[in-house]
């Protein structure tokens, strides 16, 4: 990802639009990063990776014995001081 000014940004649009087709370029404001400016294509990527949120009422009883059985790895004892309670 390149970085930019604002005013960089808005002498050279143009060039920084096909820029963006390729990979992000960060705008900057008072030196500190503020947008970035990026393809269609990648938002598009982006946006299909958002998490679907689902209620209970979503899951089929094979999903919620599948859910129900379901054990951690080992690796993750490591963060059972985490548990409240």
């Amino acid at each position: 990802m390149i970085t930019i000014t604002a005013v960089e940004f808005q002498r050279n649009f143009g060039r920084y639009q096909d820029t963006a087709l390729t990979e992000p370029v960060a705008i900057t404001h008072n030196g500190r990063e503020r947008v970035v400016m990026l393809s269609v294509d990648e938002y598009h990527r982006l946006k299909q990776r958002d998490r679907r949120v689902m209620a209970l009422v979503d899951f089929t009883a094979s999903d919620l014995e599948a859910i129900n059985a379901a054990e951690p790895p080992a690796e993750a004892s490591a963060y059972d001081h985490e548990q409240l309670g």
